[in-house]
């Protein structure tokens, strides 16, 4: 199953939306397409949607931090909101829990760029 994306605009926060898997292959260059996109059209701030993630595995994992660096190195943002609790285990095991800035909703998360702003 592709992954696909849905995005939206809240001010000057971007929400990305991927539904499915983000797994080696297809699925992972399609997330780095879309963030690549996103940075060149001038987003800064990015909220990674994560309720309709099914799975994500190490190469996902890798291509999150990939997009979070690339975000940041361009003076901006990236933040998860909604994750499962599959990918809330995966990143507390491999210790990212605690470098991105995880909320619990959308709402949270894309209120939390104006606080920081």
């Amino acid at each position: 199953m592709a992954v696909t994306f849905e995005t939206k605009k809240l001010g000057d926060v971007c929400v990305l939306s991927p539904q499915g898997k983000i797994v080696i292959g297809d699925e992972v260059a399609a997330l780095r397409e879309k963030i690549k996109e996103l940075l060149q059209a001038g987003t800064k701030n990015i909220l990674l949607n994560m309720a309709h993630v099914s799975y994500i595995d190490s190469t996902g994992v890798g291509a999150l931090v990939g997009s979070f660096t690339s975000i940041r190195n361009q003076g901006g943002q990236m933040k998860l909101a909604n994750l499962s609790q599959r990918v809330r285990d995966i990143l507390l095991v491999t210790k990212l829990l605690t470098v991105f800035d995880v909320y619990d909703s959308e709402v949270e998360g894309t209120k939390s760029f104006a606080a920081k702003s």
